[in-house]
């Protein structure tokens, strides 16, 4: 008896230390200095020209703090309040590491929205006021995808290179 206590505590000691350091090399793993913003601020309204009720134009982006081993970038932006769930607007991956996205441009490889579309596709919610995110990742490599990737190709492909992540939350509302 003493004996499979003394083999259920050591495999439990060993499954803490494995988790422990798997949690800390995460945490080590991403720098969380990068910082991402645009034409509005964080958690405010986005401005109605780059929404459908206006010219619907991707917005202006200013990039800080790459971590130095950065190859690419990947940009998402999605609309978790979306009555199906999260609801992807623009894919875009293999972004040269820059410290700008200008307005209305496509800085790299597009890959398919929930429109289907390889586009930016402005907020556009069918009622109340959804909070857009803007998800901005450093990679350590170029993913090896073509243009016209699906969401879930590029999250598999990216997953084991981020070295970091920044976000900015716009809000907008057709009413």
């Amino acid at each position: 008896m003493k004996k499979w206590i003394l083999i259920f505590l050591s495999i439990a000691i060993i499954l803490i230390i494995v988790f422990i350091h798997q949690k800390s090399f995460i945490q080590k793993n991403l720098d969380n200095n990068m910082k991402i913003s645009s034409v509005f601020k964080n958690n405010e309204n986005i401005p109605v020209k780059y929404t459908c009720k206006a010219e619907d134009i991707s917005p202006h982006f200013q990039i800080s703090d790459l971590p130095e081993n950065t190859k690419s970038l990947v940009l998402i932006i999605d609309d978790p309040d979306a009555p199906s769930g999260s609801f992807t607007h623009w894919i875009v991956f293999n972004i040269m590491p820059t410290d700008t996205i200008e307005e209305n441009s496509v800085p790299g490889l597009q890959g398919k929205n929930d429109f289907q579309k390889l586009e930016y596709k402005g907020p556009c919610p069918p009622s109340g006021t959804h909070h857009y995110h803007f998800k901005l990742y450093a990679l350590d490599s170029e993913l090896p995808l073509s243009e016209g990737a699906s969401r879930q190709e590029i999250e598999k492909q990216m997953k084991e290179h981020i070295l970091d992540k920044a976000e900015i939350v716009g809000l907008f509302s057709k009413e």
